[in-house]
């Protein structure tokens, strides 16, 4: 699971990037409303932590811009606002919850469970021409016939056509699939790309899985 903490105080940051990442979750994060949000719209994170008070946009801006491209990521808010009429506008600007500074981490890792628990709305059912990739079962067919793919190769299929239409940068994959960093190497990408076209039947000339050189890779279809 990969969590993006949007958070101004660097000790904050740290304090909850530290404790998250020894719960076994992958984290990224940004120090302004800004950054926060042209991360988010990237699309490759369960759950959203986001401070309402920040430079740049806050976070009511961040998260009403998010909810017109991603309506059910859980999103969290993390603020020193402490009124109901503050915790209602939160809510209603489409925070799943609300949670008051200062605050147990032990509290926020329970809430952060329940949301990614109770996630609702999600689409389990992604197609890319005659794929059909469900979520749910792990399962891949291609014209009806079932396509048995490794865990990785399922992973990497399923964030492009989850990315569908956009440009996928090989440092974003290796991020988003792997959990590495950008310096790991990305050549690794190509193989699982070949081995993914090789058990669908399609070629580097079939336009369903396109090699954008030197950039990375994306899923299209007319």
């Amino acid at each position: 699971m990969r969590i993006l903490i949007i958070e101004d105080e660097p000790g904050i940051r740290d304090f909850l990037k530290q404790g998250l990442e020894e719960e076994g979750y992958s984290v990224d994060e940004a120090e302004d409303g800004n950054k926060g949000l042209d991360m988010a719209l990237e699309g490759v994170y369960d759950l959203i932590l986001v401070d309402w008070l920040m430079p740049g946009k806050s976070g009511i801006e961040v998260t009403r811009n998010f909810r017109k491209e991603f309506p059910h990521t859980p999103v969290i808010f993390l603020t020193a606002k402490d009124t109901t009429q503050e915790a209602v506008f939160a809510l209603q600007t489409g925070a799943n919850d609300f949670i008051r500074k200062p605050f147990q981490f032990e509290e926020l890792l329970a809430r952060i469970g329940v949301q990614l628990r109770t996630k609702t709305g999600e689409q389990t059912v992604f197609t890319l021409g005659p794929v059909h990739l469900y979520t749910d079962t792990h399962r891949v067919e291609n014209n009806g016939e079932e396509v048995l793919l490794t865990l990785k190769e399922f992973a990497l299929l399923e964030y492009l056509i989850r990315n569908k239409g956009k440009v996928c940068r090989r440092t974003r994959i290796i991020e988003s699939v792997w959990d590495m960093h950008f310096d790991y190497d990305t050549g690794v990408i190509d193989v699982f790309i070949n081995s993914i076209r090789k058990k669908l039947g399609w070629t580097k000339e079939d336009s369903y899985l396109q090699t954008i050189r030197g950039v990375g890779y994306m899923a299209w279809e007319l």
